[in-house]
């Protein structure tokens, strides 16, 4: 028995599983790089009054349902680690625009409207962190682009709240964001949870003759798919949710909000850029804004949904300031 236990098998040295490689899946971006995504943004409000005042004023019923190209330039790109800090440039294009350049090859003239908001450019900085700085231009957009611009941002940034040290297929972690759009109820925030689910082959889109967007005949890249859960939460008492603002006009607000997103991204291993997004968000709010003493209030019941999908575009049509 001794000599078994002292066999040379036993004395052998362990050897110990190789570890899993982690991903960074940061954008990997050069100064000069143009990019393009296609952005397609449905939503619904649907809005309940019940008020004291004759004339209400608040949120009203809303549908809306747009199609954009945003085209990207990157200005600078400055590393910093596995990750960089990126200084960017965007503007919106019309489809209708694109798909008459693409057919004659030049710009073509477009309404004053077209023109508009076509030549206006936001700047902006994406942090390590996944933080934007230095936001300009996003004020001189109609507020239907101002939304979708946003949408667009959160999703490309979105691998600077993942973990430091880069993540591995079947990981799962936890993150938060205070939730940043204007609303009579503060401290609402953001719970997220994101499972790197697996690898799938993944591809750039690209627009037909007929100016259909339709998936590339082209070789595939490798993305990482996340799968991301996002709870809105309410950190106010629903007694007292008055925003800063509120209180300036001397207003009271109570109630309370929920919120659930869920989001799908293809992110590529090898740029780390988003080559398709698609998120379905549901939201509902029941507030009271009110003169102190409640003599004159009103009460909103609010139900909002949205489905938001990002596709990288190959071979877009390029778009002069």
């Amino acid at each position: 028995m001794l000599a078994t236990l002292f066999s040379a098998d036993h004395l052998q040295p362990s050897v110990a599983a190789a570890p899993i490689a982690r991903t960074t899946l940061f954008p990997k971006l050069h100064a000069g790089q143009t990019f393009t995504y296609f952005i397609q943004y449905r939503t619904k409000k649907n809005v309940k009054t019940e008020s004291r005042v004759v004339t209400p004023t608040g949120p009203q019923d809303a549908e809306s349902d747009a199609q954009w190209l945003l085209r990207v330039d990157i200005l600078d790109v400055h590393p910093q680690g596995e990750r960089s800090t990126i200084h960017a440039r965007s503007r919106f294009q019309s489809i209708a625009s694109a798909m008459a350049q693409n057919n004659s090859g030049r710009q073509q003239t477009s309404p004053d409207s077209t023109q508009n908001f076509e030549a206006k450019s936001v700047e902006f900085t994406i942090l390590p962190d996944g933080r934007v700085d230095a936001v300009t231009g996003l004020a001189d957009l109609f507020p239907d682009q101002r939304q979708v611009w946003q949408v667009w941002l959160r999703q490309f940034a979105i691998a600077g709240v993942f973990p430091r040290d880069g993540v591995r297929p079947g990981q799962s972690w936890k993150s938060s964001e205070p939730e940043r759009a204007p609303s009579p109820i503060v401290k609402l925030e953001w719970e997220k949870q994101a499972t790197y689910v697996r690898d799938e082959p993944c591809t750039a889109i690209q627009f037909s003759e007929t100016g259909i967007v339709t998936p590339k005949n082209s070789p595939t890249e490798s993305c990482a798919v996340v799968l991301t859960s996002a709870i809105l939460k309410q950190k106010s008492s629903p007694k007292d949710t008055t925003p800063g603002d509120f209180r300036l006009h001397d207003l009271r607000t109570t109630g309370n909000a929920t919120g659930k997103n869920e989001t799908i991204s293809y992110i590529s291993l090898q740029s780390g850029l988003i080559v398709r997004v698609t998120e379905d968000a549901r939201q509902f709010m029941d507030v009271v804004v009110a003169k102190p003493g409640a003599s004159n209030q009103i009460h909103y019941n609010v139900e909002a949904t949205g489905h938001t999908e990002v596709l990288l575009v190959a071979d877009a049509p390029a778009s002069n300031p």
